[in-house]
């Protein structure tokens, strides 16, 4: 009988530094681009929304994307319904307030507070949007002192009550 021999040949010779190296500058590359995507989200949601009169103020803001809060002047509401424009203009709202429907309410009827008129375009008119809610946008400031939205947030506190449990809530509007 024959017998047989296995013999295992000599593998080729492999260049591990070459690969090592190409796996780790890209670890550094994703490593970098993650760090980097950190902190830009952070520093531009850093802060929620800023007043009328912060962004009035400071023209370094002009021309820069942010978010700012204001209550509606409901007489000053347009919509036009065939090119989806809404305009309107806001009041400042201060940043600390005990009672968001008092301060809307003082706000939107006290003439000597800061204003600023608001371009929305593409958008069908929000139910909300009316006298007294609270507007929340982002967008940009023009240099003509017109606020162009790209995104309208609007909640209105005078529509609804808060209950306790087991409190039954009436409609204020029956």
């Amino acid at each position: 009988m024959a017998e047989a021999t296995w013999e295992k040949s000599a593998a080729p010779a492999v260049k591990t530094s070459g690969g090592r190296l190409k796996f780790l500058i890209g670890g550094v590359l994703i490593l970098a681009a993650v760090v980097y995507l950190i902190i830009s989200g952070t520093t531009a949601g850093a802060r929620y929304f800023m007043t009328v009169d912060e962004l009035v103020t400071n023209p370094e803001y002009v021309g820069k994307t942010v978010r700012i809060a204001g209550a509606v002047i409901g007489d000053t509401i347009q919509y036009d319904a065939r090119n989806l424009i809404i305009n309107f203009t806001i009041a400042n709202i201060p940043s600390e307030y005990q009672n968001l429907a008092e301060e809307l309410h003082a706000a939107a009827t006290d003439p000597s507070r800061t204003q600023l008129k608001v371009l929305v375009e593409n958008q069908v008119k929000p139910d909300l949007l009316q006298h007294e809610a609270q507007a929340i946008l982002t967008g940009t400031l023009n240099a003509d002192g017109t606020f162009v939205a790209t995104e309208l947030l609007l909640k209105c506190p005078t529509r609804f009550q808060e209950a306790n449990p087991g409190q039954k809530i009436t409609n204020p509007e029956a």
